[in-house]
């Protein structure tokens, strides 16, 4: 159904929404090669962040080149095979953010609960596992919302109230089992959302309790720093995708739904990459090194 029926609004949301694309696949990619050039940044927690940043490039381009698209050529038609992989590919990007906000929250409790382990425990091989599981992880999600929406009856013209195949919706038109369907739905919901939550509550808690039996107030500062970044991309991510849903299970009105889920694809990636350069001192120093070094 798109944004707006209104024909003298496609123009402002064609250049606005192009505009935030283009401001997110930049700002994300400048992080990774930021992170890449430079070695004083080769170590976990920026290793972990440059797969976050490729994880929202991704993200991201799974439903905005679309709905550009469908704004310039004035169509909102997508195919049943397309309709699935966008949901796909929208769900495992989705949850590899998820799961490497995680694993950057567990980075952060290990460097500030047990500084002396630290390069022990987070070695490079450690690093590397821990995205494989992330990746791995996200690819059970997102099958297993395929396997519900593979049981749809094939049909044509259905009307989905969003700008993309937005899975809450998608596999409310599902002709599966209702009561397997919620199985699935909660057991998807407890393994890729409860508990990632509950890991990373957990985490800052053992990280809140170890910074204030810092004795000087100046450690405690650079300890809230290295988190204060992740903690809130960390809050963004999941004020937003809560909001959305709890907006869409309270409220009725499609054009709320649609607001929230502007939100959560294309305003929360776009603002990661500011908030990581503009809190983070080693990445505005790695910016002012390649920038010295190309001038």
């Amino acid at each position: 159904m798109g944004l707006s029926e209104d024909s003298d609004l496609q123009p402002i949301l064609f250049g606005l929404f192009l505009f935030m694309y283009l401001i997110t696949v930049l700002g994300n990619l400048l992080i990774i090669l930021i992170i890449r050039s430079d070695s004083q940044l080769h170590s976990p927690m920026y290793f972990f962040l440059s797969n976050i940043s490729l994880a929202d490039m991704c993200f991201i381009s799974t439903t905005v080149p679309k709905m550009i698209t469908d704004i310039q050529t004035h169509s909102r038609v997508i195919s049943y095979v397309g309709c699935l992989t966008q949901m796909s590919l929208f769900l495992f990007f989705g949850c590899m953010e998820d799961m490497l906000l995680t694993v950057m929250a567990y980075d952060r409790f290990v460097a500030i609960c047990q500084p002396l382990h630290y390069p022990v425990i987070m070695n490079s091989h450690f690093c590397v596992f821990l995205v494989l599981v992330s990746f791995l992880f996200s690819i059970v999600d997102s099958q297993l919302h395929n396997l519900i929406a593979l049981h749809f009856l094939y049909f044509k013209d259905v009307e989905i109230g969003n700008f993309f195949c937005d899975p809450s919706q998608l596999l409310s038109l599902t002709c599966f089992d209702s009561f397997t369907n919620n199985i699935v739905m909660y057991f998807a919901g407890v393994i890729f959302g409860f508990l990632p939550i509950s890991a990373i509550l957990f985490s800052y808690y053992k990280i809140i309790s170890s910074i204030n039996r810092i004795p000087s107030s100046g450690g405690k500062s650079k300890a809230f720093s290295t988190c204060g970044s992740h903690l809130l991309v960390v809050c963004l991510f999941y004020g937003t995708a809560i909001g959305e849903y709890l907006g869409s299970a309270v409220s009725s009105s499609p054009r709320k739904a649609v607001v929230s889920s502007v939100m959560y694809t294309m305003v929360t990636p776009m603002l990661n990459p500011f908030i990581y350069s503009l809190r983070n001192r080693d990445i505005q120093s790695a910016l002012w090194r390649v920038h010295r070094r190309s001038t």
